[in-house]
């Protein structure tokens, strides 16, 4: 069987405030596919072993940011180095950076998925429109961007809200500002300096210092259209990385840059293209965040470039 399979995640916070999603979604999909939810890892696993078997064309995500890295990281686990079938990304969370930097139309899940539906009956005359992205393996899973030190700051303090959406993340930014401005205790905890090193492939060490962020990516927008990583395709098979040194008040007034996708002023931040990087610190917890999901890890990260995979964007 080819065809369209879709997982949903029924535990993100959208589809928790609509159980009956997935019955939208399967109702909408109707002969053309399947829908199953994950309600665990195994059972992410045990999804992705039987879609390999089906050989489905098509994988749908439902669910967020987080919800695409983690069943990611569960079918290229059980693919194993075949090529993952196309990829569409549902929207069915509330934070949807990667599908927002791919240009894909903001919309509810069945309506994309109607859509998708329309393009793949058709694909024999017109092929599925797609851009393709690499992920980038983060210790033991996959995502398209990485970050600690504010990155992972500004996310727990936004995960403090019990409503997440847009413009719960621009308050959230904006209360972050002030406190630069006043050196409040809300900045303090966002910007407390990461102590490490990092080393590129090529052979260049970042100094051990006081880093207020270590951030890459293979998408250009690390959310509210804030550009940082303008590098990601600069050259094959590999991500753009920056070591951000800068102060909170000269990080504050880089934004406008970063918003714009352009190199912050010199003596701020190192910056890299590099396959792989691997941060370092003996004396540092180094929290940090895959595509909005926080991690932790006591002493070293590798970061490497993983396999390209297609997004379809749609028409």
């Amino acid at each position: 069987m080819s065809g369209i399979g879709v997982v949903l995640n029924p535990k993100s916070r959208r589809n928790l405030r609509d159980p009956k999603a997935a019955t939208r979604l399967a109702q909408t999909l109707g002969d053309h596919g399947v829908v199953r939810s994950a309600h665990s890892i195994d059972e992410l696993y045990r999804i992705a072993e039987d879609f390999k078997r089906l050989d489905i064309d098509v994988l749908g995500i439902s669910g967020g940011d987080g919800t695409n890295h983690v069943t990611l990281t569960g079918f290229i686990n059980v693919y194993d180095g075949v090529a993952l079938p196309e990829i569409a990304f549902l929207r069915g969370g509330t934070m949807n950076t990667i599908a927002n930097s791919v240009g894909i139309r903001r919309e509810r899940p069945e309506g994309l998925l109607g859509r998708l539906m329309r393009d793949y009956a058709a694909r024999a005359t017109s092929p599925l429109n797609n851009v393709e992205r690499h992920v980038m393996r983060i210790g033991d899973h996959y995502g398209f961007l990485f970050g600690a030190g504010v990155v992972s700051g500004y996310l727990s303090e936004y995960y403090k809200y019990d409503e997440r959406s847009p413009l719960v993340a621009a308050k959230t930014l904006a209360r972050a500002l002030g406190s630069t401005l006043v050196g409040g205790p809300m900045i303090r905890r966002m910007a407390a300096p990461f102590r490490g090193t990092v080393l590129i492939d090529d052979g260049t060490e970042w100094e051990e210092r006081d880093y207020i962020a270590l951030t890459a990516g293979t998408i250009a927008e690390v959310g509210l259209n804030f550009r940082p990583f303008r590098r990601f395709d600069e050259r094959p098979n590999t991500f753009h990385m920056l070591g951000i040194f800068a102060s909170p008040m000269q990080l504050a007034r880089e934004l406008p840059r970063i918003w714009r996708a352009e190199a912050l002023r010199p003596g701020r931040a190192y910056e890299a293209t590099p396959s792989r990087a691997v941060v370092r610190s003996e004396k540092s917890e180094l929290e940090y965040m895959i595509d909005g999901d926080l991690h932790r890890i006591k002493g070293e990260l590798s970061v490497d470039i993983g396999p390209r995979v297609k997004i379809l964007v749609g028409t």
